[in-house]
């Protein structure tokens, strides 16, 4: 990535890490990443990842739409999440 500077996009949710596992079936393939603290993964096309050069190592920027992320909490009883 530093090599050619960081890519130009329109999505506001970009989360730089690293690549830690590639599980790849026949027409998907199983992204895994580290994000800080957070593990992160994203299904996409075996196509899409053989054509990315996708490795275990590489570092990598999740970038998603904010209409598909979800918020759970505990009902009621005032648990935090720590």
């Amino acid at each position: 990535m530093a090599e050619y500077g960081l890519p130009i996009t329109s999505a506001r949710n970009k989360l730089p890490g690293v690549i830690i596992a590639i599980k790849r079936g026949d027409l998907m393939c199983q992204v895994d990443m580290q994000v800080g603290d957070n593990h992160v993964v994203a299904v996409i096309t075996s196509e899409a990842a053989d054509e990315m050069g996708l490795e275990v190592g590489m570092e990598a920027i999740a970038t998603f739409k904010s209409t598909s992320v979800m918020i759970t909490t505990y009902a009621g009883d005032g648990s935090r999440l720590e």
